[in-house]
């Protein structure tokens, strides 16, 4: 009996001990990305703090949309990439809609995001629940909507001009996936079978072919932010 306290004793205090160890709060200040640091770690290194500026903190260009749109949704989104937020939890992008033009449905696995209209009087902005029902309303510039983590999401320009909206997301990287991309884009090594696609959504393979055939002619021009400081940008 005293041999077995004494292990559930000596359990204990391990495992206490490795709740105490855990810290998931930054131990510094600021941890400024190093980009050209080799390491592999769950984020982007640390700069040497005696080598950190104010520019580490800084962004310039927000005022102007990403150089090119996609062709085919009428999007285009600029990341805004500051150093000085790395290991912070947090990223940020510029997103402008064309008249008519959409950022079609989509959800990010590690982010909730909340946007800000900076410009627009119609923007129709939404999500799906997992019970799928729908949280949708018309912002105008000024109106901030909110998207918890992982939920399919929106945004429609019903307006005659441009929209733009600042977007703020809970991860340094969110990650984004497009459904109708996922679904119907030639992906490598293989796009998705047909005859899947043609019993998911009730229908035959040769519309699914067809919209198929629509992505192909479309060609990808806008990039949207994957990730925060140091990171690579994801093409859609």
């Amino acid at each position: 009996m005293a041999a077995a306290s004494m292990l559930l004793l000596v359990a204990t205090l391990v495992a206490s001990h490795g709740v105490d160890a855990f810290d998931p709060n930054p131990l510094q200040d600021f941890c400024v990305a190093d980009n050209e640091s080799k390491a592999r770690v769950n984020g982007v290194p640390c700069k040497d703090p005696a080598a950190v500026v104010p520019d580490d903190f800084f962004f310039v260009g927000a005022d102007k949309p990403a150089g090119a749109a996609s062709q085919r949704y009428g999007y285009s989104s600029l990341p805004v990439r500051i150093p000085g937020l790395n290991t912070l939890g947090v990223s940020h992008a510029r997103v402008d809609v064309a008249p008519g033009g959409v950022f079609p449905p989509h959800y990010h696995p590690r982010a909730s995001e909340t946007a800000l209209v900076l410009e627009g009087s119609s923007v129709y902005f939404g999500f799906l629940d997992s019970g799928n029902r729908l949280f949708a309303k018309v912002l105008r510039k000024g109106d901030v909507f909110a998207v918890p983590q992982g939920l399919v999401h929106f945004v429609l320009n019903n307006g005659t001009a441009p929209a733009v909206l600042y977007a703020t997301l809970s991860s340094q990287n969110p990650g984004m996936v497009l459904l109708a991309d996922a679904l119907f884009a030639v992906a490598a090594p293989a796009p998705l079978p047909e005859e899947l696609l043609a019993r998911t959504l009730l229908t035959d393979r040769q519309t699914v072919e067809e919209i198929r055939a629509n992505f192909e002619r479309r060609s990808l021009s806008s990039v949207f932010l994957m990730a925060g400081p140091g990171s690579g940008s994801h093409a859609s």
